[in-house]
Parts: C-alpha cells; sequence; structure tokens
C-alpha cells in the first residue's frame, strides 16, 4: 500500500474506478447522450448561478451590508473560488452526474454521502422553490410595465407574503419540467439562450445605472461594519448558489475531463464580475436606502434613472428570462442528483429510469416538479434562502475535504485540472465555508440541525438496508 493513502477506510467506500465504470463517464452514461458542449456548458453553468439572487436578492444583501454589498460579493465570490477549485478537480478525475454526493461517496463514505445527498436535495430543490417566487415578483413586475395591472395578490404569494398561492411560481416549475422531459439537447439550447440575453439585459442595467452614478451614494461605505459585511456575504452567498450544477452534467457532456472545470472557472469568474458591477451601479444610482428591501431593485432603479417604466419593463422581462433559466437548470441537476442516489440503492429506483426515446428521467422529473411547486406555491422566499445557504456551505466543505481524501486515498485517480496551493486552498474552502455558515445566525442553525437529523433518520430506516454497495459487499 502506498504511504501516502489513507488507513481504515470509512464505512462503505464507493471505489472511483467502480464509480466510473458505472456510470459510463467516459462513454454514453447510463441511457444518457452526450450532446453538451463547452459553450453550452458555460451557458449552463451561468444558466444556474444568474437569477434571484441578483434580481430579488440584491435588496436583501444591501439591507445588512450597505453600500460595502460589493465587499459581501467579493467575500462570496473568494468562497466559491475556493471552492469551485476543488470541484473542478473532482468532476474532471469522477466526471459522473452525482456532483457532491458521488465525490462523497467515493471518499468520506456512504453514510456522509447520504447526507450530503439529503443537503443537495436542499440546494437544489428548495432553491427551486425559492427562485420560482423571486420569478412571480417580476412577472407582476412586468404585467404592471406592460399593462398597468398585476395578478392579485392572492394568486402571486403565499400566505406568508399576505396571499393564498402562488400561481406563477407553479406555472414556471411546470414549464420547465416539461422542457426538461423532451430532451437534454432542447434543454441545454433553450438555456444558453436565456444566459446570453440576461447577461445582456444585466449589462444594459449597468450601462444605465451608471449614467446617474455618485460618488455620495458610497459613503459611508462600511455603514453597517463588519458583521454587515459577513451578514451580507452570507446572503449574497445565495447569488452564488448553481455553479456546482455543472459537475452533475458529466454524463451528458462532450470531453467531461476537459469542459467541467474549464466551464466552472469561466461561470464563477463572469457572474463574480457581473454581481460587482450591478452591485456598484445600483447603489451609486440612488444610494442603499433605494435598494434596500425592494424585491425588485433593479427594474425601479431602471424607471427612476429614466423617468419612464420602459427601461423597467425591459430589465424585468430579463429578470422573468433569467430566473425561468435557474429553475430549469438547477431541477436539471436535482434530478440528475437523485437519479445517481437511486442507482445505489439509496432512494427508490423509479428515480433511475431513464426514457429509451427521450433519453430523460421523465418520471424523476415530473415528481421533481411536482413536488417542489408546494413550497414554491405556499412558501416566502425569506424562508429558504438562509437554510439552503447553510445546506450548500456543508456541502462545499465536504467537497473540499473529498479532495483532500482522494489525493491521499487514490492518488491515480485524476483528471486534467488540479487544485492550485493545494492543501492550502481546499483547507481555506472549508474555513470560508465555515465562516459564511456562521453568519446565517443561529435560527437557521437550529433548522438545519433538524434538517440533517431527518435525514440521517432516512437513511436508517431505507438507505442503509438497500444499499447496493453493501449487498455487494454481504452487508
Amino acid at each position: 500500500m502506498s504511504p501516502l493513502r489513507l488507513p481504515g477506510p470509512p464505512h462503505r467506500v464507493k471505489d472511483p474506478h467502480q464509480l466510473i465504470a458505472e456510470s459510463g463517464a467516459d462513454l454514453e452514461g447510463h441511457g444518457l447522450k452526450r450532446t453538451m458542449g463547452l459553450f453550452q456548458l458555460v451557458c449552463f453553468g451561468v444558466g444556474a448561478v444568474v437569477g434571484t439572487g441578483i434580481f430579488v436578492g440584491l435588496s436583501d444583501s444591501v439591507a445588512e451590508a450597505g453600500p460595502a454589498v460589493v465587499l459581501s460579493f467579493v467575500l462570496a465570490a473568494v468562497t466559491c473560488i475556493f471552492t469551485a477549485f476543488s470541484f473542478a478537480e473532482l468532476g474532471s478525475a469522477i466526471p459522473v452526474s452525482g456532483s457532491s454526493y458521488s465525490f462523497a461517496y467515493a471518499t468520506l463514505g456512504e453514510r456522509t454521502a447520504f447526507l450530503v445527498g439529503w443537503c443537495l436535495l436542499l440546494e437544489y430543490g428548495v432553491s427551486v422553490s425559492a427562485v420560482a417566487v423571486g420569478w412571480s415578483q417580476y412577472v407582476n413586475e412586468l404585467l404592471d410595465s406592460l399593462f398597468g395591472w398585476q395578478l392579485p395578490a392572492a394568486l402571486s404569494a403565499g400566505p406568508g407574503d399576505g396571499g393564498v398561492i402562488n400561481l406563477p411560481a407553479v406555472l414556471v416549475v411546470m414549464m420547465a419540467a416539461t422542457l426538461l422531459v423532451r430532451g437534454i439537447r432542447e434543454s441545454a439550447g433553450a438555456t444558453a439562450a436565456m444566459a446570453v440575453l440576461k447577461i445582456t439585459i444585466l449589462i444594459m442595467f449597468c450601462v444605465i445605472a451608471f449614467t446617474a452614478f455618485e460618488h455620495g451614494n458610497l459613503t459611508p461605505f462600511v455603514s453597517h461594519g463588519a458583521g454587515g459585511v459577513t451578514a451580507g456575504a452570507s446572503l449574497a452567498f445565495f447569488s452564488y448558489i448553481g455553479f456546482d450544477a455543472i459537475t452533475t452534467t458529466g454524463e451528458e457532456v462532450k470531453n467531461p475531463r476537459r469542459n467541467i472545470p474549464i466551464a466552472i472557472m469561466i461561470c464563477i469568474g463572469l457572474v463574480t464580475l457581473l454581481y460587482c458591477a450591478v452591485a456598484l451601479a445600483a447603489i451609486g444610482a440612488l444610494g442603499p436606502d433605494a435598494v434596500s428591501d425592494k424585491p425588485a431593485a433593479l427594474s425601479l432603479i431602471v424607471d427612476q434613472v429614466t423617468d419612464s417604466t420602459v427601461g423597467g419593463g425591459i430589465i424585468a422581462f430579463g429578470a422573468v428570462v433569467a430566473i425561468a433559466s435557474v429553475v430549469l437548470a438547477v431541477m436539471y441537476g436535482q434530478t440528475r442528483i437523485l437519479m445517481s442516489m437511486s442507482r445505489d440503492g439509496l432512494v427508490p429506483r423509479f428515480f433511475e429510469r431513464v426514457s429509451p426515446r427521450t433519453a430523460t428521467p421523465v418520471a424523476n422529473t415530473w415528481i421533481v416538479a411536482v413536488v417542489f411547486a408546494v413550497p414554491a406555491a405556499f412558501s416566502s422566499l425569506d424562508v429558504v434562502v438562509n437554510l439552503t445557504t447553510i445546506g450548500t456551505l456543508a456541502t462545499m466543505v465536504a467537497v473540499n475535504v473529498a479532495v483532500i481524501v482522494l489525493r491521499r486515498r487514490n492518488p491515480e485517480v485524476r483528471g486534467s485540472f488540479r487544485v492550485p496551493l493545494y492543501p492550502l486552498s481546499p483547507l481555506l474552502g472549508v474555513a470560508f465555508c465555515v465562516y459564511l455558515m456562521y453568519g446565517t445566525g443561529w435560527s437557521t442553525w437550529v433548522q438545519f440541525a433538524v434538517f440533517l437529523a431527518v435525514g440521517a433518520a432516512v437513511y436508517v430506516g431505507y438507505g442503509r438496508s438497500r444499499s447496493r454497495l453493501a449487498g455487494r459487499a454481504g452487508g
């Protein structure tokens, strides 16, 4: 045994070579087809990231950090960059659909992998609901710009926001599911088109807002102190959630060992530049008070700067398209996570079934759509943002640790990308993730602890006894 290998592997570790072989990662993946190129993959990443976090959540981050929200976005980006290095290495070395779940299974063991998968259900699934709620807000803004009326609150907001049911949120989830079951080529093409459109819209916003830029609106810059910057970064982190969905395409992207790490790096860099520019332009135009706690802040800013509803209507249209693309991309990632867990026997087998006609997991997709349309219909955006953030950060901690374990236990498993400044980089990734988790507040920690306890109970009651890996090992 190599002296670099760790003694005593954890409970039920799945050999990385077996994982790759079972998924067909270097061939065709389990009935899935390789149709996505690098450009489509980058657009898929941007499509999964840029949406509610910047179009809706910016106002919440500004409320916490003031003008220093730009620093909050940078802090959140730094956290993502260190973890993105780890995702890029693992996605290149183990290019399968399971993302963080599969990486944890190959390094940290089945129990940890199940809890990572459980957190991914929170990240991908609940964030779909949150994003759908944000979509509904901008649909009303668009209707107001175009026709001068909005949907009644009873039909466009959940009970926590003064309504009864959020029908637009349900609609966007179902539209995304319909497109996903038609095929990955159609979904990738639609996501690419929407990604290009929303980048164009955000650049247009910056151009308009910077015409009204005043330096005085940025002073005092750190008005809420360092604690405000940290709290703002914890909220701003929600704006970056989704870049890891790139690694869920491992069985449907061409040349995954090369394209996955490149796409992750491009996506993070592009999104960070966009977010910092939008935040600076928004606050510089009208000041933090005009942005804070305004759900459709970007449209309102353009309306005031241009003294017209036309520009705001265009921004609202861009937000509707942008947020719809996030729902599409994140739901895709959710279904692929469930597919991987189903292959391993940890969730029911119907989640892994792929339609021979469309080469998509049809039943899986519709189940996900129905289940997460419910919180979209009745939940408030604020209720789920922090819980989704802490769950995502927890999976990122696991990914950073997984890189270290994989290098020591299986040094022969490697792809085209290696984490720079190893092992400092993944250790910093862990540190930044824990720091932002601290900023989510104690009530979020309590909710997360309950969520993990439920996940552990599900594993003990269902997954542990049905695990295919345990069956092959005789228990």
